[in-house]
């Protein structure tokens, strides 16, 4: 590789969190490999701010744009092209009312544009870091159940994947800033922290339990600066990108802790007050959870957000980085609709229906990958709000999706989803339904034809007895016509499809045909 086509690799990621921003620089290689070239972190205080007051101050806001105005200049200094920076803010600035302020400000005095990004996209990208790091133990994770947590400022990331495949993924608002504001009292006794945070956690736990048994799970993987600090400690190094530590030193080292001051911490740990002051919080809550799995180490890959954005740079495209985990999207979306006992060969089927349908149909939809992989979604979980009643269960789905959490899945996509699995059957889209005309208009578009779409694959499975075996589809100038594999009779199908057709013909302008 040349002197100039190295410099066209180097990429940055700034990670604007509740009490540091921090920065790193990386060489990109082939696949999604890259090499550390600089790394900073300055502390600022915006997550007191925040999880105090609601906004952020007049002072923080000047002091993020200083340390920011230093890494550009860093950044200068490494030659990174501007196209090859990405800037993302978390939990304190997500939550903050005067946050636009904050990025506008942000943009005129540095040129730097910040990607305010959901709880739910940190496990995404912190998932690819872990992946990448850990990809050793591949095998292991695939025969046996794990957790990934990452303690934050602001919020606590947890990923649950059984034997590999992702069952739940949430983003809990348990974090150290955010916790030294609620019981800033009772900062100074580690027992009063654990004693508080025990309770905090315990509703948590059950909900986690209810996806995944906590006790069934064999591997615990720590992602975050706290846990890598216990890892160097106490821990064994294992690989290229991640440690070891056994629960029992691990727990050794956090009773010693509790017992010290921040002071004391300071000096015998070697870190800064304001690690200091979250470190031993942030181990409690490890532990908490820990203490409720099978696992008998911590596994601590050196990794974090930044690394799973300078993955996607690597990977190239939204596309490629997709790749990477959407099926582990999917293993979500299963997972979610077998809480609410779903039909599940009606939903797989009706899934398989719809992806023949949408690629088949690629020149009237014009819909990308990203379409593709939230009609399965939609097409998985249509059914869910049967859990609630029968009647009316694509309204009851559509509520049950807008307030949950699918791994991979930002709001803006949730939203698209539930409105897709309300108008899977019963009325089209109107001007009096408030949730479909507060999208936006291109979302409002791919909702009608995702919709039109499922509708058809829904009617092909009627009966619900998967009797239609694949659909071929011929497109002529002014019909569609379905040709249908099928076993037995399908008359029921038929009779459903008659009344389900009526979206997609508005839609696409199209009559639709069963030949």
């Amino acid at each position: 590789m040349s002197a100039k086509d190295q410099i066209s690799r180097i990429a940055a990621v700034i990670d604007i969190g509740s009490s540091a921003i921090r920065l790193v620089v990386a060489q990109l290689g082939d696949g999604n490999e890259w090499s550390r070239l600089d790394r900073a972190a300055k502390p600022v205080s915006l997550g007191r701010d925040v999880f105090m007051t609601g906004s952020l101050s007049r002072e923080s806001m000047q002091q993020a744009i200083a340390i920011l105005t230093g890494f550009k200049e860093l950044l200068r200094g490494w030659q990174v092209p501007t196209e090859s920076v990405r800037v993302v803010a978390t939990s304190a600035i997500r939550e903050a009312r005067n946050r636009d302020t904050f990025v506008d400000r942000v943009a005129i005095r540095t040129g730097l544009k910040i990607d305010v990004i959901e709880g739910i996209e940190e496990n995404h990208l912190t998932y690819l870091a872990v992946q990448h790091a850990v990809n050793p133990m591949k095998a292991q994770f695939s025969r046996a159940n794990s957790m990934i947590i990452e303690v934050g400022g602001g919020t606590t990331e947890i990923m649950l994947l059984r034997r590999g495949k992702m069952a739940a993924a949430h983003s809990l608002r348990i974090g150290t800033v955010r916790m030294e504001h609620e019981v800033r009292p009772l900062w100074a006794s580690g027992e009063r922290i654990e004693e508080y945070l025990r309770e905090n956690v315990r509703v948590s736990q059950e909900l986690l339990d209810s996806e995944l048994r906590m006790d069934r799970i064999r591997y615990f993987v720590a992602v975050g600066g706290d846990a890598r600090h216990v890892a160097h400690a106490v821990g064994t190094q294992k690989g290229d990108h991640y440690w070891s530590v056994t629960r029992a030193d691990f727990d050794a080292y956090l009773d010693k802790l509790q017992d010290s001051t921040v002071d004391q911490i300071v000096r015998t740990c070697n870190v800064t007050y304001n690690e200091a002051e979250g470190l031993v919080p942030a181990l409690t809550v490890y532990r908490l959870f820990l203490e409720h799995t099978a696992a008998t180490e911590l596994i601590v890959p050196d990794v974090s957000i930044r690394e799973g954005i300078l993955i996607s740079f690597a990977l190239g495209s939204d596309w490629a980085v997709e790749r990477q985990f959407y099926g582990q999207v999917i293993a979500s979306a299963a997972s979610l609709a077998r809480r609410y006992q779903y039909d599940e060969a009606h939903a797989r089927q009706v899934a398989d229906l719809s992806l023949m349908l949408f690629d088949q149909l690629q020149s009237e939809h014009a819909l990308d990958h990203h379409g593709r992989m939230l009609l399965e979604v939609a097409a998985i979980v249509h059914d869910i709000g049967t859990y609630i009643r029968a009647s009316g269960h694509h309204k009851h789905g559509q509520y049950i999706i807008q307030n949950s959490e699918l791994f991979g899945l930002s709001r803006d996509d949730l939203r698209v989803i539930s409105n897709v699995v309300r108008y899977h059957r019963k009325a089209v889209p109107g001007a009096s339904h408030p949730e479909f005309v507060a999208l936006r208009r291109e979302q409002r578009t791919q909702v009608m034809k995702l919709a039109a779409i499922l509708r058809i694959a829904d009617a092909l499975d009627r009966g619900h007895a998967q009797r239609i075996q694949s659909v071929q589809v011929e497109v002529g100038e002014i019909d569609v016509i379905l040709h249908c594999e099928s076993e037995g009779d399908i008359s029921t199908e038929r009779r459903g499809f008659d009344l389900k057709a009526d979206m997609f013909e508005q839609v696409f302008g199209l009559n639709v045909i069963v030949a």
